[in-house]
């Protein structure tokens, strides 16, 4: 999964990062949000000339202020590498790729059977693509007043597309 979607991200235009283990990877610190995501993690990234197959990668993330090819590339990224990964925007310019269990969806589910509550009862709030799956499993769904429209819709992204 990982060269795959690193390769999907890169060529399609988005610059990559990857969380491995206890490591954030960029190709370049100048890069678009590096110095957001550096305060909001509170930790610096580790600057590699090129991502190395690793076994222990959590998260592979496509940058762009380009919001509709992240869009668009996390189409693609659901559409080439299928049931492998879960594939959603966290914010409109991150487009996060993880193993297919890694969402907010499978938090419903976990908490669910861990306190033994049904998924039914939950009340989930959520402004991003990514939240989509975390409203398909509980029982209240509530997207926030300023959430992206495919958010609000309980849609994925593809919907955002075809609509214009």
């Amino acid at each position: 999964m990982s060269a795959s979607a690193i390769e999907l991200l890169a060529g399609s235009g988005l610059d990559v990062w990857v969380y491995s283990g206890a490591d954030w990877l960029v190709r370049d610190r100048k890069a678009p949000h590096v110095d957001r995501e550096a305060a909001t993690v509170r930790f610096q990234p580790t600057v590699v000339d090129s991502f190395e197959q690793r076994a222990d990668v959590a998260k592979i993330v496509g940058v762009s202020d380009d919001h509709d090819l992240v869009c668009r590339t996390a189409l693609e990224a659901r559409k080439k590498l299928g049931d492998h990964v879960s594939a959603a925007a966290s914010q409109p310019y991150y487009l996060d790729i993880t193993h297919p269990r890694a969402n907010k969806g499978e938090v419903v589910v976990y908490l669910s059977a861990k306190l033994g509550i049904p998924a039914s009862k939950f009340a989930t709030l959520g402004d991003m693509p990514n939240d989509v799956l975390m409203f398909a499993r509980s029982g209240l769904s509530i997207a926030m007043g300023n959430a992206e429209r495919e958010c609000q819709a309980g849609r994925p992204a593809r919907d955002r597309l075809k609509r214009g």
